[in-house]
């Protein structure tokens, strides 16, 4: 995310000492964020909200940037339906992925033993 494009005024994001915001004068910082809302106001009316899985962000001049495992982007009455619908879908995928290291495990577990009884 690039911040203090054409009318961003404020990023706002909850770090491991609680909520914080940044402002484009504001000096450079590197912050561990956790899990919670990243949000940033573009001007008076205007505010975009993130839900992140914590990550790390970095304000360095009038550029900020975040590094995150995952985000959703939505607005902040629908988040949390969001959230729950991309956790869903990658509890699925991960199922899947967790299945297909188990029979590649055992496969290996099953060759070996063959390659001992020859």
């Amino acid at each position: 995310m690039d911040a203090w494009g054409p009318g961003v005024r404020k990023v706002s994001a909850q770090g491991l000492h609680g909520s914080f915001s940044l402002l484009p004068r504001h000096v450079d910082t590197v912050s561990v964020l956790v899990p919670g809302l990243l949000w940033f106001e573009q001007d008076a009316s205007q505010e975009t909200f993130v839900a992140v899985d914590g990550g790390v962000l970095v304000k360095c001049g009038s550029t900020v940037r975040v590094s995150t495992r995952r985000a959703v982007t939505g607005p902040l009455g629908r988040l949390r339906e969001l959230l729950e619908e991309s956790f869903l879908r990658r509890s699925q995928l991960e199922e899947q992925a967790d299945a297909a290291v188990t029979k590649l495990q055992a496969d290996f577990v099953r060759r070996f033993v063959e390659l001992e009884r020859e």
